[in-house]
Parts: structure tokens; C-alpha cells; sequence
């Protein structure tokens, strides 16, 4: 079935109940459903005041890149390109697959990268290619679906799962390249994952410190409908890579997240967790290093 987004905006004012799942479900209107209620938002345009705000960005901040975007959740955003420009998403509510048919993803690379940083982007897919099925592979012609992996200067961002048509995935050099996990995180929302830290469950593992979070970013630490979301087998994971840091949107330096059994680092950046192979390779059928998935 071809895919195509939602009327986002309708959506949202049905009164779909608020959630941020890891991952997302991938029967497709149960998927749709679970995007589309974490609002209008996550549908606009990309921002210039984001990819000023990575200019200033350090590795030694103690964040992660992404989570300087204005975006929701700082790095998703749906734009008006690929399906939502299209007929079908003039025809209402489809029911599109969060995955991308037999794991395999066509991309396009823009010309604009240095090297280094395209090299850096064929590293990232290279993990995918070594610890799932999942399979990055050159676009060609006849490809309707594709990843166009840009690097405006408006931060790091992704749709998630398959929408349809040319799917922007936009890693601002150099900031969203300084580490490998960077691509990782962003290619994990486009094969159809969100962030770890808005699971149903979290707070058996985390406490989220309201007190130190940014003014109007409360929203971006709610938590998944249990309904809606499905842990793939795999319990709370503090070292996925989709993780946000513990320092993410606060306001005066302080940690807006604590872990209550754990004392590592939240939100690596350096790889995939075993707990993000192993989902990555439940969701997308993975056996034996091929994949049983239909879709």
C-alpha cells in the first residue's frame, strides 16, 4: 500500500491522547494514531534558529545535538514533502506501514557533505548493515520511497517510520557528525522508532525533574499510552542510543532526568545498545541476518 501522512492537524483535535512510544506500533493506523497525537507540531518547516543554536554547539556540552531543535522532542518533524504533497494526502486517513517493505531503504546522500562527514553517514548505515537485516541501499530511478539525507543548516531531524515519497533526514554539518550515534538516532526515527525516555513504563527507571526543564518543552518528556506502544520484548534501556541525555532541555545546567538504578551515561551517542539490535531486529523480522518481513 503506497503511504501517505495524516491530516495532522485534524488529527489532533480529535483528541488522540498524548504519546511518545519506543517504537512505534507497525500495524499502520495504530502507527498514524500514535504519531499524529503528539500534535500538529511535529508537521512544519524546517528552522533556521535551530541550526544557529548548533553552530554553538560542543561536544563537551553535555547534550546531544538533536536535542537543541525547536522541533518536537527537538528532532521530529514531518515536512510538507514526499506524501504529504501529494494526492494521497489530500484523500484523509491511510494506513501506511511504520516500516520501510523487506528492511530495504533507498537513499540519496546531497552533494553538500564534506567527505569525511558523507563518510561518517555510510559508517552509521554500515552498523544497521552489520547488526540487522535492514539494508541501506543506493536509490535508483523506479524508487518512489527514499531517505534524502541533507545538511541544511536548520539541526538534526527526521520523520519517523516510511511516509512516502522523498523522506528528509537533515544532519547540519558539523554538529550532527561530531559522533557516529548522531545518524544512528536519526536513521532509528526513519525506520520507525522514538525516543526511549517516553516510555509507559519510565518512570519505574527514571525520574524526570520538571523543575529544571526548559519553559514549554514539558511536553517533550511525556509519556507513551501503553496501548499504543510495544517494548518489542526488550526492557527499559538506559544506554540506547535513542536515549536523550540526562541534561536534555534544561534550563540552568541541572539534570532533567536521573536514573534510579543505574550510574552510567544516559543517551550514548557512540552505537547501538544490544537493546536497540534487538528491537531493531524483532521489528524488521530479522533471522539469520535476513528478513521474513512481508510489508
Amino acid at each position: 500500500m503506497s503511504p501517505a501522512l495524516v491530516l495532522v492537524a485534524v488529527l489532533a483535535l480529535a483528541g488522540w491522547p498524548t504519546c511518545d512510544a519506543y517504537p512505534v506500533p507497525a500495524d499502520g493506523i495504530a502507527f498514524w494514531k500514535m504519531v499524529t497525537s503528539l500534535g500538529a507540531s511535529i508537521y512544519g518547516q524546517p528552522s533556521e534558529l535551530t541550526g544557529e543554536l548548533l553552530k554553538k554547539y560542543s561536544p563537551d556540552s553535555g547534550v546531544n545535538p538533536e536535542e537543541l531543535g525547536e522541533y518536537t522532542q527537538g528532532d521530529i518533524l514531518f515536512t510538507n514533502k514526499g506524501a504529504a504533497g501529494s494526492a494521497l494526502a489530500r484523500n484523509g486517513l491511510k494506513a501506511p506501514s511504520a516500516r520501510w517493505p523487506g528492511a530495504v531503504v533507498p537513499f540519496e546522500i546531497s552533494y553538500g557533505f564534506p567527505q569525511a562527514d558523507r563518510q561518517m553517514i555510510l559508517n552509521a548505515m554500515e552498523e544497521y548493515h552489520k547488526h540487522t537485516c535492514i539494508r541501506f541501499v543506493p536509490r535508483r530511478g523506479s524508487d518512489v520511497d527514499y531517505l534524502y539525507i541533507t545538511n541544511g543548516n536548520t539541526g538534526c531531524w527526521s520523520s519517523v517510520g516510511r511516509v512516502g515519497g522523498r523522506q528528509e533526514v537533515n544532519l547540519q554539518t558539523p554538529g550532527c557528525l561530531t559522533k557516529i550515534g548522531t545518524p544512528m538516532h536519526e536513521l532509528m526515527h526513519a525506520m520507525g522508532f522514538m525516543h526511549e525516555q517516553n516510555r509507559w513504563e519510565r518512570d519505574d527507571y527514571v525520574t524526570i525533574n520538571w523543575q529544571h526543564i526548559q519553559s514549554g518543552r514539558n511536553n517533550n518528556f511525556d509519556k507513551a499510552d501503553a496501548s499504543m506502544t510495544d517494548g518489542q520484548g526488550v526492557n527499559y534501556d538506559y544506554r540506547s542510543v535513542m536515549h536523550y541525555s540526562s541534561k536534555a532541555f534544561s534550563r540552568d545546567g541541572s539534570d532533567t532526568i536521573t536514573a534510579r538504578a543505574y550510574r552510567g551515561e544516559l543517551g550514548q551517542r557512540d552505537g547501538f545498545s544490544d537493546g536497540d539490535i534487538k528491537k531493531l531486529q524483532s521489528m524488521y523480522k530479522c533471522v539469520g541476518g535476513k528478513t521474513t518481513l512481508q510489508d
